[in-house]
């Protein structure tokens, strides 16, 4: 008998951003090779990077992302992860799922190998509910439901346009809290997916993530960040917040929960200090900006709802440092640099309300 088709086969890619070999993709064989993979080079673009046979795969250096976007290539962070949003700009699939080079595949409790990669599919496909809490989370999985007192009018849901998974092991954790707690290990596999709430804010790992381009691609961008950059470790914490926003403003649904992936190794956390040392300080200023917008009701798609962001950055966050001046430039340039690669995408974005 033949074996079933992988969901999503033909609709999916996988994003990698790396600066080393890729060996960590032969554990993923298995779940990924029927996939198309972008792999986003980071740091210096002479050095090869070695991918395992087998894999269906296209790799993009520095220099690949300067030829393509030219001037607007500034707008891509360098020496540092935040370059994997380069890939959700030219990979030309409605779905993208991004896994870091040091998450293997993790084991649940009954032993078995997760498939994250089916999971976060499951959780993209499924509706989400923001406008109101199920007690037994997601409503939709075999063997719950909306409980009692659920209103029947939200029981449709509203399309899930992020599913954001979770990690055994090394926990997604802040220098401070690394520093205090080395040896701290996640050992817990909660077995819950639930969707936030509208009108709550949450930080977004990059490492095991899954997002619908058409619905909320435009705003998945990880921000400046890295070389030449007063901060990082902030990039996907942006792209977070600005998704929680507009699919707040749009209607649209963000999960977290399961798939777990085995996160095998700590960055080091005076490294990490470092660069989180301004965001730190900083985002006790930008949650509030996040948590006081109100996008006009004008902005019916990603794009018209990012620019009118990146407007307000401008406008509200620019007297806490010169950087945000910048990064709201950046977030303009990136709109430009997407409508370009993806004309047509422009009017798939739309959000209903």
């Amino acid at each position: 008998m033949a074996a079933p088709t992988p969901l999503l086969k033909d609709e999916l890619d996988i994003v990698i951003p790396t600066i080393r070999n890729l060996d960590f993709l032969e554990m993923w064989r298995p779940f990924f090779q029927p996939y198309h993979l972008i792999i986003v080079q980071d740091g210096d673009p002479s050095k090869t990077i070695k991918v395992p046979q087998g894999f269906d795969y296209e790799l993009y250096n520095r220099n690949d992302i300067n030829r393509i976007l030219g001037p607007k290539a500034s707008c891509i962070s360098f020496k540092d992860s935040a370059c994997r949003c380069f890939g959700y700009m030219v990979s030309k699939k409605k779905y993208i799922y991004t896994i870091d080079d040091d998450c293997f595949v993790a084991t649940n409790p009954s032993g078995q190998q997760i498939n994250a990669l089916e999971q976060h599919i499951k959780n993209i496909l499924c509706p989400s509910t923001p406008f109101f809490f199920n007690t037994l989370y997601e409503p939709y999985r075999e063997g719950a439901d909306f409980v009692r007192g659920y209103p029947f009018s939200l029981r449709e849901g509203v399309p899930t346009a992020v599913s954001h998974g979770l990690w055994l092991n090394i926990p997604d954790y802040d220098a401070p809290t690394q520093l205090v707690k080395p040896l701290e290990r996640n050992t817990r596999y909660v077995d819950a997916i639930m969707t936030i709430p509208k009108g709550t804010l949450f930080p977004m790992c990059g490492m095991n993530l899954a997002f619908d381009r058409d619905l909320i691609g435009p705003a998945m961008y990880f921000g400046l960040m890295g070389d030449g950059q007063p901060i990082g470790r902030y990039d996907d914490m942006w792209a977070g917040w600005c998704c929680k926003v507009i699919c707040d403003h749009l209607g649209l649904g963000i999960k977290t929960g399961l798939p777990y992936i085995y996160h095998s190794k700590a960055s080091n956390p005076f490294v990490n200090l470092r660069k989180e040392y301004k965001g730190i300080f900083w985002q006790e200023d930008i949650i509030p900006f996040f948590q006081s917008i109100v996008l006009p009701k004008e902005a019916t798609t990603v794009q018209k709802c990012y620019l009118v962001l990146a407007k307000q950055v401008k406008e509200k966050l620019s007297k806490i440092d010169p950087y945000f001046d910048k990064l709201a430039d950046a977030m303009v340039t990136w709109i430009e640099a997407w409508d370009e690669l993806n004309p047509a995408g422009a009017s798939l974005a739309n959000g209903k309300k």
